[in-house]
């Protein structure tokens, strides 16, 4: 009988938990099986203060925090709005461009508000996210716990920002963001959908979270299973 190895996604959003687990059950089959998941905040551990100036150095250390509390592997990921227009902003501080963190409807008036003069043909934008997959050295006793592989991949959902929010469904900027890849059905007025007017099945077919994800598998498989 194949032995389960813990995974710890280094979150507190239970939603994440999901839908990382459904990642991998497509990429990795009946092998996803041998991997059990579970989230940081299932197993009491803090929030590490995210100081890095990259989404890549945020993933990272995020991981790594919960690898050296707890010698188990670990997945963690970092994701913002990058906007051609302002130079990549806001960037790793998309959750707390007006100066409070998680303020998604003050962050994307701010946003549109600063682009309003920007005609439609300039105001593209991508969603990033960086996934961090990191593994601990075997054979050690007792925490903090020593790092013996880390992998960071990156995925990206391209679109562009509108000039007002449309749709309920999603979170932070989904409302002003149109992908370019769209699902097979159109909104209202044969529309394109914004990220909020998507179900989250069409939004996780293109997300940069699935794509991230998705790219750290092989490095999954071979460390856990193979």
């Amino acid at each position: 009988m194949s032995t389960t190895i813990k995974l710890v996604v280094a979150t507190h959003n239970e939603g994440k938990l999901v839908e990382i687990r459904r990642i991998l059950t497509e990429d990795l089959g009946a092998d996803a099986d041998r991997i059990e998941l579970v989230t940081a905040g299932q197993l009491g551990l803090p929030d590490p203060v995210e100081d890095g100036v990259s989404f890549e150095q945020n993933a990272l250390l995020k991981a790594r925090d919960v690898v050296r509390r707890t010698g188990l592997p670990a997945i963690a990921d970092d994701s913002g709005l990058i906007v051609d227009v302002l130079g990549a902003a806001p960037g790793i501080l998309s959750a707390r461009w007006c100066g409070r963190h998680g303020d998604d409807v003050a962050n994307y008036e701010l946003l549109l508000a600063q682009i309003a003069d920007i005609p439609d043909r300039n105001r593209t934008a991508r969603f990033r996210c960086a996934a961090a997959f990191v593994t601990p050295e075997e054979g050690q006793d007792g925490a903090p716990y020593s790092i013996h592989n880390e992998n960071v991949e990156l995925g990206d959902m391209r679109g562009v920002i509108i000039r007002a929010p449309r749709g309920e469904h999603g979170f932070g900027y989904d409302p002003i963001f149109v992908p370019d890849d769209q699902p097979a059905r159109s909104g209202e007025g044969g529309m394109p959908l914004t990220s909020a007017e998507m179900t989250a099945e069409e939004k996780n077919a293109i997300s940069h979270r699935s794509k991230a994800i998705k790219a750290l598998t092989r490095s999954i498989r071979r460390a856990l299973i193979d």
